[in-house]
């Protein structure tokens, strides 16, 4: 029998290397037929007298291959992570709508203006050697961090919440009965909510406006998830709105007063109130105003409570995360047990979807770009959440 030839391995090497970057003449990732031929070489080498030693170090080999085509179709170009609008500027589908007619009307990826290659409409997307576009300045995003998230499947979800509590825990005599406790639940159901909005781009646009990426993520996906957080805070329960966290919250209503109570007072009483109701708080939130005045009290030795103003003095409060944004309403606050009194539910993730399938866009040669998420909010425990207004809480702290 011939003897296994080293340099038909070396060269099946080779070769496996190479095809983790293209793809074969009928368009099909080649890590495919690597695997298929990786199979058939195994064989062939144990039938030329290959050690089982040699036999499994080539299939270790060629599994690693396989990873290497997988990764490699998926990264981006240059290397690094890609956003996800720079996944969707640079896909081959995305590129192919301004190129074939042939092509699916719609393409699918896990601004109220026409973005065209003219200034009269979207802007001057289209010419050349332009440097990235300006955008509008965007608050930040931070409501969603302090809450607990769950991937669910479905467009609603149901959960047990105590509603009563019966103890009748006792001292018992030797050989007496024990008494019965009792709890009471009901069950409570979140409906998933769909956020989503839409823009119309020239197809021209797709390939040449290398802005593309930049206007999905900063633009589309931005604005979604600005929509995102003024729900969480602030949804009304009615109609397609979530039912946020203040809606849900526990008025505030201070246990103990203080002489000339200011600002970070109230809030210090306001997690006292949370801590009595046995859910201490972990954060809190505020509009970016209130924080500033609260950042300016001055002692009186005229120095500022927070820290020198030259310093860049970490948000937090009595050892807890503040979180200043313009989704809170000026002069309120809302100090929280987030992680123990409410879940965010992902139905869908954020994604965004291209097609040619609205209104007479296929004669107009323009296509929709639409970003959409599902999500859905519960709050468990409404008394683990104080909601209150400044101007008011400092009246009622102040000892009469």
């Amino acid at each position: 029998m011939k003897p296994f030839n080293r340099s038909t391995a070396a060269a099946v090497t080779h070769l496996a290397r190479r095809a983790t970057y293209t793809k074969d003449a009928m368009g099909e990732p080649y890590e495919i037929v690597l695997r298929k031929f990786g199979e058939h070489h195994a064989e062939m080498m144990k039938r030329f007298g290959a050690t089982a030693e040699e036999i499994r170090i080539l299939k270790a080999e060629l599994r690693d291959l396989e990873q290497l085509a997988v990764r490699a179709a998926a990264a981006p170009r240059g290397g690094g992570t890609a956003s996800v609008g720079a996944l969707v500027a640079e896909n081959p589908e995305t590129k192919s709508f301004g190129a074939y007619r042939a092509r699916p009307s719609r393409v699918s990826f896990d601004l109220k203006t026409t973005l065209t290659s003219g200034a009269a409409s979207g802007g001057p997307f289209g010419s050349p050697s332009r440097d990235d576009a300006v955008m509008m300045p965007q608050r930040g995003l931070t409501v969603r961090d302090l809450l607990p998230t769950i991937r669910v499947a479905d467009g609603s979800v149901e959960f047990p919440r105590q509603t009563g509590r019966t103890n009748a825990a006792a001292t018992v005599a030797e050989g007496a009965s024990k008494p019965e406790s009792g709890l009471a639940f009901e069950l409570v159901s979140t409906p998933i909510r769909t956020i989503a909005h839409w823009i119309p781009a020239s197809r021209q646009i797709l390939d040449d406006a290398p802005q593309l990426a930049g206007i999905i993520d900063s633009e589309l996906l931005r604005q979604l998830k600005f929509v995102e957080e003024n729900q969480l805070l602030n949804g009304s329960g009615t109609g397609t709105d979530l039912s946020g966290l203040v809606q849900n919250a526990t008025a505030f209503s201070p246990p103990i007063t203080l002489p000339t109570p200011n600002m970070i007072d109230v809030l210090g009483i306001a997690i006292l109130q949370n801590a009595l109701a046995n859910l201490p708080a972990d954060g809190i939130i505020v509009n970016a105003a209130d924080w500033m005045r609260m950042r300016l009290i001055k002692g009186g030795d005229g120095n500022y409570l927070l820290g020198n103003p030259s310093e860049n003095t970490a948000k937090v409060l009595f050892g807890l995360r503040v979180v200043d944004t313009a989704a809170m309403a000026p002069g309120k606050f809302l100090v929280g047990a987030f992680q123990a009194s409410a879940t965010l539910y992902d139905r869908w993730e954020a994604r965004v979807e291209i097609s040619t399938e609205h209104s007479d866009f296929f004669t107009r040669n323009l296509v929709a770009i639409l970003a959409e998420e599902r999500i859905g909010l519960a709050v468990k425990q409404s008394t683990g959440l104080t909601y209150g207004d400044f101007a008011d809480g400092i009246e009622a702290a102040a000892e009469a």
